[in-house]
């Protein structure tokens, strides 16, 4: 199977259609100087709606390749949602079980998809959220290793090389290598190492940012606050240059500023990963700052932020 960084595959599987994802320019979101620009990828628009499609078939292609998939092991790993919903479609395009752990919490709109492309859930305890998922799939793992393979996101290099590999030449290329900024919400942290890495190796001035929940308990899914939380392995802040800090309220408040003045309907971590950037470009003269849009706000109906 094909991992094209750029381009879609004409007659190619679902998993070819990974990527390349348009860069849009914000322009009605906030006051911010004449001479600063904000873009964002539109990672919503991969096939299985979000940025975590990009590691999840670096991950899953490469256990087919090595063949830690052979013999009917199934993939099984933690996910609050993005990156399960990513396995589920990956897994049913390439004929492969998918068993799920999260959170029993997770929104009736991620239940429902996963279990639409055919995949297992594996339920952890709500309140421990989805550190108490990762250590269930450890044990699940442990406890039955020949049946399954777990990709394990959070300390996978294979993760953030998937944006090294794509998500950063992309960036660049859709800015003609002006980029002067980049920032992405920290979750397992596969965007903003695999991003950073490849794009301060093109111009060593770039200056990246991990963003995250100002609290420990917070309402912004996908994203970790990491001194309270078990750090992902593949998480280093020596990759990136600064940890910009949005809290839940604000990141709220921008996701419906950008549905309402962009017309862009965006989820949790988009929402504070625009508060980020615009925070960002206040402080500067003049720059090209790029930031993710992980997902869609259609994932969040049923959380009624929208009435």
């Amino acid at each position: 199977m094909s991992e094209p960084a750029t381009g879609y595959v004409s007659g190619g599987s679902v998993i070819d259609l990974i990527g390349n994802t348009p860069l849009l320019k914000l322009e009605k979101i906030a006051d911010i100087p004449p001479d600063v620009e904000i873009y964002a990828k539109a990672e919503w628009l991969n096939p299985g709606g979000s940025v975590k499609d990009r590691a999840a078939r670096k991950m899953v292609l490469e256990a087919v390749r090595n063949g830690e998939l052979k013999g009917g092991r199934s993939i099984m790993d933690s996910s609050s949602g993005n990156t399960a919903i990513a396995y589920a479609m990956i897994g049913a395009a390439l004929g492969i079980g998918v068993t799920i752990v999260a959170p029993e919490n997770i929104n009736t709109e991620r239940k429902k998809t996963i279990e639409a492309f055919g995949a297992g859930i594996v339920y952890s305890d709500p309140i421990e959220g989805s550190d108490g998922a990762i250590l269930l799939a450890r044990e699940l793992k442990k406890r039955d290793s020949d049946k399954y393979f777990m990709p394990d996101q959070y300390n996978n290099p294979l993760n953030p090389l998937a944006h090294y590999e794509t998500t950063g030449p992309e960036i660049w290329e859709q800015t003609g290598g002006r980029v002067t900024h980049f920032i992405a919400g920290a979750g397992t942290g596969g965007t903003i190492m695999g991003v950073s890495r490849r794009l301060k190796e093109l111009n060593p001035r770039i200056r990246t940012f991990a963003a995250q929940p100002a609290e420990a308990i917070h309402g912004l899914e996908g994203l970790k606050h990491m001194e309270t939380s078990i750090v992902p392995g593949i998480y280093d802040p020596a990759g990136f240059d600064e940890t910009i800090f949005v809290s839940t309220e604000d990141a709220y408040a921008m996701m419906e500023s950008m549905v309402r003045r962009e017309g862009l309907f965006v989820g949790h971590s988009g929402g504070a990963a625009v508060c980020a950037a615009v925070g960002k470009a206040q402080t500067l003269e003049s720059g090209v700052i790029v930031t993710v849009l992980p997902d869609s706000g259609m994932r969040y109906l049923s959380e009624k932020l929208w009435w």
